[in-house]
């Protein structure tokens, strides 16, 4: 199920209820912490998520995800699962 842009699994999200987030497909790129710069990006070139982009993984995508602090464990999965998605 594909649901945000950059591939993190919203249904999985801790920040999900407690902050009242709707995710940033269902909040056109505006989840619970404001503007989500990859969010709109892929709104603005027309795209579901980043894996329909032919600039994946971009510099912006990469840093959402291999940011030391918030990004994925392991670094890069959310890249990996926009690609899944786009071969579906």
């Amino acid at each position: 199920m594909i649901d945000s842009r950059c591939g993190l699994h919203c249904t999985d999200c801790t920040f999900k209820e407690p902050y009242n987030c709707g995710g940033c497909i269902e909040t056109n790129g505006h989840p619970f912490h404001g503007e989500c710069p990859v969010a709109i990006c892929c709104q603005d070139k027309g795209f579901m998520h980043c894996g329909e982009c032919t600039d994946i993984p971009c510099e912006l995508l990469t840093q959402y995800s291999c940011d030391p602090e918030h990004g994925d464990k392991p670094c890069g999965a959310r890249i990996e699962q926009c690609k899944k998605w786009a071969n579906k």
